[in-house]
């Protein structure tokens, strides 16, 4: 039968694989405000470039054609329109990045 010294040696097995376990688990990732902050200011920076190019391509057409707001209007919505596209495409890679990182730490946990 089984004595209950291996019992109390097997539990203090299991206690001391426990405690190697935890100390070589990799610490949990924390969302960090200053790379949210990143994404954001990426975001604004992309929709305002979107918006400057706009403006300068429009202001270069209508000095050289003569014709002033219709270049300029027309290219800074056209610009407005390609900087939210870009933002959103940015918002999307960061999202699809997020999830990823939250699958690989919960697949990390499982084993």
């Amino acid at each position: 039968m089984s004595d209950p010294h291996d019992l109390e040696r097997l539990r203090a097995l299991d206690e001391r694989l426990a405690k190697l376990k935890k100390a070589q688990a990799p610490e949990p990732k924390k969302a960090d405000s200053h790379e949210m902050a990143q994404h954001a200011w990426r975001m604004v920076t992309e929709l305002v470039a979107g918006l400057l190019i706009g403006f300068g391509i429009g202001f270069g057409l209508d000095t050289l054609f003569g014709t002033m707001p219709i270049f300029l209007v027309l290219f800074v919505l056209l610009g407005l329109t390609a900087g939210i596209r870009v933002m959103m495409r940015t918002a999307v890679d960061v999202q699809r990045r997020s999830m990823a990182e939250a699958d690989q730490s919960a697949r990390d946990e499982g084993d």
